[in-house]
């Protein structure tokens, strides 16, 4: 089922606006879990976790920024 533009603009904004906190409060609590490690191993897990986060929600992100294409070009914005 593919989602429409509008759809997917509106999914995005709550994925970065509530998604994306919790998934940090979580990171930096599993972080916390495992009894801070040496600077190295954390950044690691930090950018691990970074890059993890993303991945399934690539096809939600992917043209977002851009025109919506079903737009008729009077309705588009300048």
């Amino acid at each position: 089922m593919a989602l429409s533009y509008k759809s997917r603009r509106r999914w995005s904004l709550i994925i970065l606006l509530i998604g994306l906190p919790l998934y940090i409060v979580a990171a930096v609590s599993l972080v916390n879990f495992l009894g801070r490690p040496p600077f190295i191993v954390e950044l690691g897990v930090y950018v691990a976790l970074g890059v993890v986060w993303a991945l399934p929600f690539r096809f939600v992100f992917r043209g977002v920024g851009q025109a919506d294409p079903d737009a008729d070009e009077d309705e588009a914005p300048k």
